[in-house]
């Protein structure tokens, strides 16, 4: 796929899960109706809710595959690393990144994809009891052997993305990036809703503005919903006295522009310096359709000034 592309990714986390097949085939197929192409998964996804195994949501996407015959009109965003390697266990047991591990996931997940090549195959936490250049050569080589179009790195820290890319030398490397990040800014003395997540700071979107082959993806741009619904808070982190301004600035926006939050939320990411591919997650037809609806709003400069300046 075209790095720095204005697009939005669809979020599959709860495929086959919290939302079930039906749905998610459903709103698989209005996705691409509405001209998505982008979809993000993982090995992983959703092994923590009861009775899940992982498979889930990459299974899910198999079967659409097979049944509307649309590998060739979508782009497959899949992960490896954060898989329990024991059942019924947590990210304390996870599967790595060794050669071993890599290999052996991936061949999983084409298999529970139903097709032979990942697009783009991401690292998705890190894993320090492995040496680096063992990660990176074997995820060399899938590119290499055809196997996977591009590779990412998840929730990693900015000199160890850097530290791989210099080692992979003239080889493939990592050129997309995944984090946590929304238009509300977390405070950092505070553990954000999951453990593993991993937010943005102005060193990687510095870091990526000045790399011209980088891609940066943005998960949970929308707070789970928590912009919009009266049963979903905020989380803590985000609990600071620069929350509310940027919420009346937020609001005010959108008023003027006749979009919803969340929709305006979308265009602040898209339109960033540098550009970020937001990962929408969705349950109902209805999330797809406002979600979408978001690559048709342009900021105007005095709005995106507002946007920024609010409540910092």
């Amino acid at each position: 796929m075209t790095t720095r592309q204005r697009t939005i990714a669809l979020g599959t986390l709860g495929f086959g899960t919290s939302v079930d097949e039906s749905t998610s085939l459903e709103i698989l197929d209005r996705f691409v109706e509405s001209g998505g192409t982008v979809l993000d998964t993982a090995n992983n996804y959703s092994f923590w809710i009861d009775g899940a195994t992982g498979d889930e949501s990459e299974t899910v996407i198999g079967r659409w595959l097979a049944d509307r015959n649309a590998r060739d009109n979508v782009v497959i965003s899949t992960k490896v690393g954060a898989r329990p390697a024991v059942p019924g266990t947590g990210l304390e047991n996870a599967e790595g990144l060794s050669e071993k591990a890599v290999r052996a996931a991936f061949d999983e997940s084409l298999r529970r994809l139903g097709t032979d090549r990942v697009d783009v195959y991401w690292t998705h936490i890190e894993d320090r009891s492995v040496p680096l250049a063992e990660t990176v050569d074997t995820l060399a080589d899938l590119v290499e052997t055809g196997k996977a179009g591009e590779l990412g790195a998840s929730n990693h820290a900015v000199w160890r993305t850097e530290r791989a890319r210099t080692l992979a030398g003239v080889r493939p490397r990592y050129t997309h990036l995944q984090y946590r990040y929304s238009y509300l800014q977390p405070r950092f003395d505070i553990p954000l809703p999951s453990s593993a997540h991993v937010h943005v700071t102005g060193e990687l979107l510095d870091y990526v503005r000045s790399e011209p082959d980088l891609q940066l993806w943005a998960y949970s741009p929308l707070l789970s919903g928590g912009y919009t619904r009266a049963d979903v808070e905020i989380p803590e982190a985000y609990d600071h006295p620069g929350t509310p301004k940027r919420l009346a600035a937020l609001r005010e926006v959108a008023e003027e522009l006749g979009a919803t939050v969340n929709q305006v939320v979308l265009a602040w990411l898209l339109d960033n310096d540098p550009p970020i591919l937001p990962i929408v997650g969705v349950s109902r037809i209805s999330q797809v359709d406002e979600a979408m609806a978001a690559l048709d709003i342009t900021l105007g400069d005095d709005q995106r000034r507002r946007l920024d300046d609010a409540g910092v």
